[in-house]
């Protein structure tokens, strides 16, 4: 298929002022935490024209996590997964449609993945049980639930009948936030998926109103999406916005970085066959996906005593960085530590010595820690980030 795309491109070299494939798609970085959500539609769409597509487009994006809906086939989704160069994937769900994670297990580390609000009281608000992943990144823990809620309805919310489509996800949007609210207080939390419903609905119609009032709690973070130009919702055939992201407020700070992104990620402007194209074989949803520049910062007591031993200076940095080390009595050591936990400097601060250079030209872009031990006892840590 890539092959074809391409000898395509040639042909219109003459006629088009650029030729973009799947493989000018990007996203992921290596200094952000990204999360993607995809209803993919009945997969695989078209069998193994399908499989090869997505895995084209997953290893283009880069993104460390994938929230999907819509698996149709177990096997074809262990195939792609198979696959896949630097990620794995979980599926639990046996019944229509079920939903998925794939991610890479070189940057998260997952602590638990279990789907919640399972039993048959829940099976109206719920036809597939959200499903949650429980993840490290970096040693900042988030919860992630992927979501698929009941489609349809005629855009009237009638809370007095209980087969009603916009009661049921009504019911299911409130009943998260009441779930997260006992189980997760405190935590880092994305709520993701095809949630079949729009954002904008004025407020007696609008399944999300609850959410959308505690916004001191709760942020759709594609809100301006969902209130923007209908050429970047996710659901362009009705044309509708319905994939959603959410954050919590512990998540607030690292969606207003500069170099935080929510976007819907129009993958049919790389094909040659346009929307068309992606449709028939692929999707009829686009992905939302957030990229988030964490706040990766120690907590006020840690940072305070990493302060004791030493600090480092320019913070990020480019290229070089100094680490300072207070009080230099006694041997030390300095270690830098990559995400994959493997040490990839160590060098001895000798007695009287203050100041110590790490050259991370040779390094890729990144998040690390720095150690500085004495007797081999880890007395101060602090996370840097190489950004050339």
């Amino acid at each position: 298929m890539k092959q074809i795309q391409g000898i395509i491109c040639l042909l219109l070299a003459g006629l088009l002022t650029s030729c973009q494939t799947i493989e000018d798609l990007e996203f992921g970085t290596d200094t952000t935490f990204e999360v993607m959500s995809w209803n993919i539609e009945f997969f695989p769409k078209d069998g193994q024209t399908t499989v090869d597509y997505v895995i084209d487009i997953i290893e283009a994006l880069d993104v460390d996590l994938i929230a999907i809906q819509e698996v149709d086939d177990i096997s074809a989704f262990e195939q792609m997964i198979e696959n896949l160069s630097s990620y794995n994937g979980y599926l639990e769900s046996t019944y229509f449609a079920g939903l998925a994670y794939i991610y890479k297990p070189d940057i998260i580390q997952i602590n638990d993945i279990y789907e919640i609000l399972t039993t048959s009281q829940y099976w109206s608000p719920f036809p597939r049980s959200p499903m949650v992943i429980d993840l490290n990144y970096m040693n900042e823990r988030i919860i992630v639930i992927n979501n698929h809620f009941k489609c349809c309805g005629d855009g009237v919310l009638d809370l007095l009948n209980s087969d009603d489509e916009e009661a049921r996800r009504n019911y299911a949007s409130n009943l998260l936030k009441d779930y997260i609210d006992v189980n997760f207080s405190n935590l880092n939390v994305i709520v993701l998926g095809d949630l079949n419903d729009e954002l904008s609905d004025v407020l007696q119609n609008n399944v999300f109103q609850m959410i959308l009032d505690d916004d001191e709690n709760y942020l759709f973070a594609d809100y301006d999406i969902a209130m923007g130009d209908n050429s970047e919702w996710s659901y362009p055939t009705w044309p509708s916005h319905l994939d959603h992201i959410l954050i919590t407020n512990e998540l607030f700070d690292d969606f207003e970085n500069e170099n935080s992104v929510i976007s819907t990620i129009k993958i049919e402007e790389y094909l040659t066959g346009g929307w068309g194209e992606y449709e028939q074989y692929i999707s009829d949803h686009r992905p939302v996906a957030l990229k988030l520049t964490m706040n990766l910062n120690m907590e006020v007591a840690e940072l305070t005593n990493t302060k004791l031993h030493f600090i480092n200076y320019p913070n990020p940095f480019s290229s070089e960085t100094i680490f300072f080390i207070k009080n230099p009595n006694g041997a030390k050591n300095i270690e830098i530590i990559n995400t994959l936990g493997h040490t990839v400097f160590s060098e001895k601060v000798s007695i009287g010595e203050s100041f110590i250079k790490w050259n991370g030209e040779g390094f890729p872009n990144g998040i690390y820690t720095a150690r500085l031990l004495s007797n081999d006892n880890v007395i101060a840590t602090q996370k840097i980030m190489l950004n050339k």
